[in-house]
């Protein structure tokens, strides 16, 4: 985590007060040669160039992308602006929401032109992007001290992620967090962010990779297990209290063949599958594919990313022939979701939970350094 965003923090040990307001967090929602956004309040546009014009509410305006930037219409001419608006364009809300899609977004929309795509980013405040990512990724219904839980866990994770793309920190999906925006928030889950403002766990006075997972089928993997890396405070730990669902997987030697194949190894035929190594916590860290050549060898991390691709909801299994039988759901590193469940509903708070399954880290805030 040594990038350049990172040094606007200053990570004070203790329970001091969060200055959390302010930093910005830029989400990818799409990435599309076509897009129509609709504003709810007055907004300003602006370009490269400067401010373009302030625009009333209620108004969509489509953008396509052409081979030299951005093309900009209304729905109701005439358009304030329109025409040819460069590869940039924002609007900046004087007030009201934006709508992408189907979903409402607070703070502003960037839109980017980038090698004739449209990149579309909300550019929002962190906690009110961590409003949109608990209803996203866990469950209004879980205990309180598991929302707050995961706030922290968001949070952290935010914060790891920035300056990780030039045009963006985060996707809007599970490849990063569920981002739902405006329209799923609630007081419950807002309440759990407000309570948790700036508290984030750290590892060497740096946020940790505050990875989290549904449910780890009985014990949580040790990250060497996913991704190759022995990281000291991401390490097998038994799960009790999981929701520890059963499934199988059937795969035939046509779909294996084609998941090799995406993933850029020719193969003239798939005669058999075996399971090799095995992790820690008993997941799946080596197979041997027989090919027509002879066969082919599978370790961490490719090994995770072939049975996901081949649909298993974790690498937590057992084979038999072509039939994978499992337990869990997700890469099995850090919080399992279901797990920490069963802890609060035992009177377990959210420091406890975060002690549990991220050992050897503190709990404390981030603040804003005077250079930002």
């Amino acid at each position: 985590m040594q990038n350049k965003r990172l040094a606007i923090f200053v990570l004070l040990l203790g329970f001091g007060l969060a200055a959390a307001v302010g930093l910005p967090v830029r989400v990818l929602l799409d990435e599309t040669g076509l897009a129509e956004v609709h504003i709810q309040g007055r907004h300003s546009l602006w370009s490269l160039a400067g401010r373009l014009a302030t625009v009333e509410g209620g108004r969509t305006y489509r953008l396509l992308a052409d081979s030299r930037g951005i093309e900009l219409t209304c729905d109701s001419p005439p358009c304030p602006v329109q025409g040819y608006v460069g590869r940039l364009i924002s609007f900046v809300p004087a007030e009201g929401l934006v709508r992408v899609g189907d979903r409402d977004y607070r703070g502003y929309l960037r839109v980017v032109w980038r090698d004739g795509r449209l990149l579309l980013i909300n550019k929002v405040n962190i906690e009110d992007y961590l409003r949109g990512v608990l209803p996203g990724e866990v469950p209004l219904s879980f205990p309180y001290e598991v929302l707050k839980a995961q706030a922290i866990l968001a949070r952290t994770y935010t914060l790891s992620r920035l300056g990780s793309n030039p045009d963006y920190d985060l996707c809007d999906t599970s490849r990063c967090q569920v981002y739902l925006g405006a329209d799923a928030e609630a007081e419950r889950y807002d309440r759990a962010v407000r309570e948790t403002a700036g508290r984030v766990l750290a590892y060497g006075g740096r946020p940790i990779s505050a990875v989290y997972h549904a449910d780890s089928g009985g014990k949580t993997a040790a990250a060497v297990e996913v991704w190759g890396s022995n990281i000291p405070y991401l390490q097998s730990r038994d799960d009790p209290w999981s929701l520890d669902q059963r499934w199988r997987v059937t795969v035939s030697p046509a779909k294996v063949r084609q998941v090799l194949a995406e993933m850029g190894h020719s193969v003239a035929s798939v005669s058999s599958l075996k399971v090799v190594e095995r992790g820690a916590s008993g997941r799946i860290t080596a197979m041997y594919v027989g090919t027509g050549s002879g066969g082919l060898r599978l370790g961490v991390p490719e090994v995770g990313r072939f049975l996901r691709s081949l649909g298993l909801p974790s690498t937590l299994a057992s084979l038999s022939g072509w039939t994978f039988s499992g337990r869990g759901s997700g890469h099995g590193v850090g919080m399992s979701q279901w797990g920490a469940r069963g802890f609060a509903a035992r009177g377990w708070n959210y420091r406890e939970i975060l002690a549990y399954y991220y050992p050897k880290t503190v709990l404390t805030h981030y603040q804003l350094s005077a250079s930002h």
